[in-house]
Parts: C-alpha cells; structure tokens; sequence
C-alpha cells in the first residue's frame, strides 16, 4: 500500500475536518462523551484554527489514491524538542503503516530535532500501543480536566539520534 506523504494546503481543511470527526468520535467512543468531542472539534478544527496551524506549524497530510486518508501536526523545534499535537487516520486506513508514514516525515523535515513529546488519553490503547512500538517511552502520567470530563492523560517522548 503506497502512501503519498505531503504538507497541507488550504484546500484540505474540510477533508482534514471529516477525518479529525470521523476518527475522534471512533477512538473516544466510551472515553469522552460526544457532546465533549463535538464541542472540541469544532474549536479545534474549525476553518480559522486550521489555517492557523497550517501557517505556523507543520502539518502533513497522508494520500491513498488520490484521497486524503490521515494528517498529522507537528510544533515548531524550539531547543531541540517538538510536539506532535494529532495524528489521525480514517479508522477504515488505521494498521497500513499510514500512522508510521506520518510520523517518519514529520521527524525527518523538523529541523534540528532531538525530541518528541506526544500527549495521549491513556484509555486510547490504540494510540498508546502505536507510540509505543515507535519507540516512545513513558515520561508521566496526570489528571487533566478536559471540557469538565476527567481524563488520564500520558505525556510520552521519544529521543531522536
């Protein structure tokens, strides 16, 4: 399964948009109520937001036959260490190496990177065990109140040679 790995561009907001739902709603269901995950979606995927972080970040886009199947968002390097914010794939794409695609690129074009931190739900096993087998180590463990919901979240980093 060949996979095309490129930068954002405007024109990909609203797939970008039915991606970010689509997997969100299939990963949190059980995790975080729906009507928690709506409100999230819409602040952070909104049009505006996403042009934003087109802009000032990296963000990568996977293609399968033409159609854009997963994206990823990285921070800017700031003394060596960067954050992925999301990585998400259509659940029908998840387990094709797609995630892994994402992930490689993002490390290969940040510049001057040694570090990356990922922030995950720790009752998303599919997002933990994916962090995992790439390489990323366990850093803590928090509370975090998320729109009122408690969740367990897991900060994960993993160390660029």
């Amino acid at each position: 399964m060949i996979s095309i790995i490129r930068h954002m561009q405007k024109n990909d907001i609203i797939f970008v948009q039915e991606i970010a739902k689509k997997s969100w709603h299939q990963t949190y269901k059980g995790i975080i109520p729906n009507e928690i995950q709506d409100r999230f979606l819409e602040a952070a995927y909104c049009s505006d937001r996403l042009l934003s972080r087109l802009e000032k970040s990296l963000f990568l886009v996977a293609l399968l036959e033409e159609s854009i199947v997963g994206f990823a968002n990285f921070s800017n390097v700031v003394d060596g260490e960067a954050e992925l914010y999301s990585i998400y794939l259509l659940p029908e794409t998840q387990g094709k190496g797609i995630g892994t695609a994402l992930l490689q690129e993002g490390i290969k074009t940040l510049p001057d990177l040694t570090s990356l931190l990922v922030y995950v739900e720790k009752e998303n096993t599919i997002g933990m065990n994916f962090y995992q087998a790439k390489g990323f180590k366990i850093l803590k463990e928090f509370d975090e109140l998320f729109d009122g919901h408690l969740l367990k979240t897991v900060k994960l980093g993993l160390n660029i040679t």
